[in-house]
């Protein structure tokens, strides 16, 4: 039966979204199920035979997280969330070489206290739910994953890496003039540990793969051309475990973290655009964009 499963959903990913399966669909005969359920910035397609959907990010150029593709993709992860026949869901991206560069600086930079409000409430609500989703989360992260990239593929149960040496993953905001909030902390330190968290925090690191690796942010590495077929072969290792079972122990070990964030929620969202605000962060943010210019050319 797990043999089925992984010979699905592989089936699955390697061909992506497919125009006219919208809704009840149609589908070749023989072939499983599918849905697409979602368009634009984030792509979804839910093989319901195999109870799995993959997440295809799709906010070219980078898949920076901006305030319309945050909302995007919580509608997607809520329609699977409410779909019973959705058991498990891989992350991954569909840019090259990149699985999410982060926030969008645009969405920090020269706006009004209400949009930058609504911009991190939107962030927050981003890794509350994906942080303490009911489905097995899995990040096939075949590219580079800073900042709030990688905070994403840390709010999955399970993240394997594509093991090339140009790809990098890590919360790299001091780089930026920018303080990583306590969630963001709070998340790493689950991850990788205290001392390691302080280390990586302070200095803005990114990690190579063998390196992510090493410190456990990432729990597997494998050639990016069978990153994918790995993380179906992964998600039916635990799809295997009882739903309720696996979903009560997820619960007890994350939510102290997820309440604390709900106990101080809109204290967060006042620091932030209190912080975000002032003359030297914005004054960063233009600098960091202005060398962003220069690199392009």
């Amino acid at each position: 039966m797990a043999a089925v499963a992984v010979t699905m959903v592989r089936r699955l990913l390697r061909s992506g979204p497919r125009p006219g399966l919208c809704g009840a669909g149609g589908r070749e005969p023989g072939a499983a199920p599918r849905r697409a359920i979602g368009h634009g910035r984030v792509a979804v397609e839910l093989d319901s035979s195999a109870g799995v959907a993959v997440m295809k990010m799709e906010n070219l150029p980078v898949n920076s997280l901006s305030l319309d593709f945050l909302t995007e993709f919580l509608i997607s992860l809520e329609k699977l969330e409410n779909d019973r026949g959705c058991r498990g869901v891989i992350l991954t991206s569909g840019a090259p070489k990149i699985f999410s560069a982060g926030l969008d600086i645009m969405e920090m930079y020269r706006k009004s206290t209400e949009h930058y409000a609504e911009f991190w409430k939107t962030v927050q609500e981003m890794w509350l739910r994906l942080y303490q989703s009911n489905m097995v989360t899995i990040a096939a992260i075949n590219g580079s994953s800073p900042a709030g990239g990688c905070l994403m593929a840390m709010c999955c149960d399970y993240r394997i890496m594509a093991e090339n040496p140009k790809y990098s993953i890590g919360l790299n905001e001091t780089q930026l003039g920018i303080v990583a909030p306590f969630w963001f902390k709070d998340t790493m330190v689950n991850t990788i540990g205290n001392r390691a968290t302080e280390r990586s925090l302070e200095l803005g690191l990114l990690y190579s793969p063998p390196e992510a690796h090493k410190i456990g942010l990432v729990d597997q590495l494998v050639p990016e051309e069978k990153i994918q077929s790995t993380a179906a072969a992964v998600m039916s290792q635990w799809l295997a475990i009882p739903d309720h079972a696996r979903q009560i122990t997820k619960s007890m070990m994350r939510k102290p973290t997820v309440d604390r964030l709900l106990a101080h929620r809109e204290s967060d969202i006042q620091n932030f655009v209190s912080f975000i605000t002032k003359d030297a962060i914005q004054k960063s943010l233009h600098m960091y964009m202005e060398m962003l210019k220069q690199r392009r050319g």
